[in-house]
């Protein structure tokens, strides 16, 4: 993702800000008295805000910025391997450690199962990292999510339970529906259009921390009374999970022998899951009250937050590699 005045207003610390803000305002909102809850989402309207972040994401995807995927698409893929592999089982060992089970356990494994997010391609800018590396990781991942999210799903949660719960015909298809068209149709419109050429990369991206933002703050909103009841061992455990992601990503990184701001984007990007689409599946597969999307909603909390620490620490650093 190219840097813009809208990358940079909306960089890490920003948009973690806004987050903190945005889902304080969900929780203490019957304080005031309003009738009108606007955080209170159905989930048609939670896959219409995911399909939203989507199609920003074809929008800011530069045809330039796949040279990674071109010239070499081994290591774009041993880096999508990574994801698809190292977080299905770190959420599969969280569950298991924990001994959770019901839909807290199918939130944290919706977690370690779904692709990396559009945040990361802004984290890896702000660590001084190779932004078209991530940017191809994060596409290649998007594009077959709807092949290995179902796959790994019915693999971590159990071949028979796996498939009895998250339906993976059905998961294939919304992934479909709700991710990859939108991204496909985001390139497109951009690639064929002048007048979205121009403002897509100063548009696109705070719209889509919007939608993110509000996905969020209606998971808060929808779970007010249960959020006080989260265990700190499940935030524990989530933060274990997120923190191995990113060991694993620049570990995987230096043994392949890749340059130092190709790990930082791998770091990122293995760490840094799309919980706003798995708060999204969870609605949609489990029931708009479902205790999934707690997981979901504390993991995109914490990995915004480590993300940009890291970042943070990495862009101290000075120019690399």
């Amino acid at each position: 993702m190219p840097k813009s005045k809208a990358t940079s207003k909306f960089g890490g610390v920003g948009v973690l800000a806004a987050l903190v803000v945005s889902s304080a305002l969900a929780y203490f909102w019957p304080a005031f008295g309003v009738a009108l809850d606007p955080f209170r989402l159905s989930p048609g309207a939670l896959s219409a805000l995911v399909v939203v972040t989507m199609f920003c994401l074809g929008l800011v995807v530069q045809q330039h910025e796949l040279t990674e995927l071109r010239q070499r698409p081994l290591t774009v893929f041993l880096g999508v391997a990574v994801q698809c592999t190292v977080m299905p089982a770190l959420a599969w060992l969280v569950v298991r450690t924990l001994g959770l089970d019901g839909p807290l356990s199918y939130g944290v494994l919706l977690c370690g199962c779904v692709p990396g997010a559009m945040a990361s391609n802004v984290l890896t800018m702000t660590a001084r990292g190779n932004v078209s590396y991530s940017v191809s990781l994060t596409s290649v991942a998007t594009l077959l999510s709807p092949v290995t999210v179902p796959v790994a799903l019915v693999v971590v949660a159990g071949l028979e339970t796996g498939a009895e719960v998250f339906k993976p015909a059905k998961l294939a298809v919304t992934l479909l529906l709700t991710v990859v068209v939108p991204v496909i149709a985001g390139y497109w419109v951009k690639r064929l259009s002048t007048f979205v050429r121009r403002y897509a990369l100063v548009v696109a991206p705070p719209i889509a921390i919007v939608a993110l933002l509000w996905i969020i703050a209606s998971v808060v909103a929808g779970n007010r009374d249960r959020l006080s009841q989260v265990a700190v061992s499940l935030l524990a455990g989530l933060l274990v999970m997120n923190v191995l992601g990113y060991f694993s990503g620049y570990t995987v990184g230096r043994i392949a022998r890749m340059p130092e701001a190709m790990r930082r984007a791998l770091t990122l990007e293995v760490g840094m899951q799309n919980a706003g689409l798995g708060t999204m599946l969870a609605a949609t597969l489990l029931g708009a009250d479902s205790a999934a999307q707690i997981p979901t909603a504390a993991y995109t909390f914490g990995c915004m937050l480590t993300g940009t620490l890291i970042a943070a620490v990495w862009a101290g650093k000075g120019k690399v590699g």
